[in-house]
């Protein structure tokens, strides 16, 4: 140990990290040497590659080439130009964030995204949280603790994670009541469920599978009429947070015939992670008043980056996860033969191939969107392995035994990069990292 420490290679190590990172990485280097490990043959840098590895971030960008425009594990929805730059603004500085700069009293931080959210919807009030499920969880603990609520069997869903509706709805002090089948519910069912004990009606959006054939549900509208017949409420987890009728819940249908509204920030809605919850300001009020709103709240940057993001749709700017889906075939095909021949250029043979992409993130199960693939050559599992450890990390999918990158959800601006991680990959005499000196 001192005699590696006081080797002259060492100090240059000590000129770039602090003594004791330094001491612990060659006591971890020796370590792992006498567990069985061989000596490398430059014991000094290898303990430099562990001090790299320590001190580089985990959370690194990544190049999505798979065609799921909503990727759930790299991050969803990428944010557009306006709220990075939100976020930038308020990251770096202080904001007030807790202050009413008119009165110079504390305020509240949900009021900051309040009107926005009212102009945008039409909802009478807003809350906002860390997720969706964290909304509909507080929906349920602030408005039908001790409580039954009927939901259908065919919408206790499982999210992500495992998290399953009847767990939330156990977490919340509801009780859950299930009506009608797997793949048909019927007004009928609701009804005859109803109690004295009933809190509300709850419709989940079955975000990430549809069950088609023999099935039947129940309208929203149905819904609320027979809520408001019987004197309890309507909850409506819309999952995605659709502003415009199509394939997914609308949010503005559901402000309209729900008493509470709840989706996530992340997918359709294009901004960051958060839960919004919308609705009656007395419901709305006393969801904020619950303990477990403030376990649940979102910070700053999270405001920033969503009150961007709701400004985008009020000014009707399209989000980058909606222009990606909107990209023409035309010209995805210009884009998959120009990549085609800058590999070409640099010896890699590759080809254009027709396939489809997906909105992903549980939005739009089922719906795929015609796009074109360049399929690389060589082993499809090894290549793709060393795509994912570059710098930049590059996410590929594997289709018909070969490595293929979709340009649908790869900015214009990353393909420079793509190139040059792609030839980097390709040769396995060279290092993952397409960007260290001498690649």
């Amino acid at each position: 140990m001192a005699s590696v420490l006081q080797a002259a290679e060492v100090d240059s190590l000590r000129e770039l990290y602090p003594h004791r990172l330094v001491v612990q990485a060659i006591r971890d280097q020796l370590e792992a040497e006498r567990n069985g490990g061989a000596q490398p043959a430059d014991r000094v840098e290898a303990i430099s590659r562990r001090l790299e590895e320590w001190v580089s971030p985990h959370l690194r960008r990544v190049i999505n080439a798979t065609g799921v425009v909503l990727h759930t594990n790299l991050g969803r929805s990428p944010l557009s130009e306006r709220a990075v730059e939100a976020v930038v603004q308020i990251a770096g500085r202080y904001s007030n964030v807790e202050l009413d700069l008119e009165s110079g009293r504390r305020g509240d931080r949900q009021s900051l995204v309040t009107d926005v959210i009212r102009r945008l919807t039409g909802a009478e009030s807003a809350l906002v949280v860390n997720n969706n499920a964290a909304a509909i969880l507080l929906a349920l603990e602030a408005l039908t603790r001790r409580r039954e609520v009927i939901v259908s069997r065919g919408q206790q869903v499982e999210i992500g994670g495992s998290f399953r509706i009847p767990d939330v709805m156990r977490l919340s002090g509801s009780r859950m009541v299930e009506v009608g089948t797997t793949n048909r519910t019927r007004a009928e069912d609701y009804v005859a469920a109803i109690t004295p004990r009933t809190g509300a009606l709850l419709r989940v959006h079955t975000s990430n599978f549809r069950v088609v054939g023999f099935t039947e549900a129940v309208s929203l509208k149905e819904m609320a009429d027979i809520a408001r017949r019987h004197g309890i409420l309507l909850i409506d987890d819309v999952g995605s947070g659709a502003m415009s009728p199509g394939v997914e819940p609308s949010v503005l249908e559901s402000v309209e015939l729900a008493d509470v509204t709840t989706f996530s920030g992340d997918k359709l809605l294009g901004g960051p992670q958060a839960g919004l919850a919308l609705g009656r300001s007395e419901l709305i009020s006393r969801m904020a008043r619950s303990p477990l709103a403030r376990a649940v709240r979102i910070d700053k940057l999270t405001l920033a980056a969503l009150e961007a993001t709701l400004l985008d749709h009020l000014l009707g700017v399209p989000t980058p996860a909606a222009r990606m889906q909107a990209l023409e075939l035309e010209g995805l095909q210009e884009r998959a033969q120009t990549l085609v021949a800058a590999l070409l250029a640099r010896g890699i043979s590759s080809s254009v191939v027709p396939s489809s992409s997906v909105m992903g993130g549980g939005s739009q199960p089922g719906i795929e969107i015609p796009t074109v693939l360049v399929a690389l050559p060589g082993r499809p599992g090894a290549l793709a392995t060393r795509l994912r450890r570059g710098r930049p990390a590059v996410m590929c999918r594997i289709q018909d035994a070969a490595c293929c990158l979709d340009l649908r959800t790869v900015a214009p601006d990353e393909e420079a990069e793509l190139v040059a991680a792609i030839v980097a990959a390709s040769d396995p005499s060279r290092p993952n990292d397409p960007n260290r000196p001498g690649v």
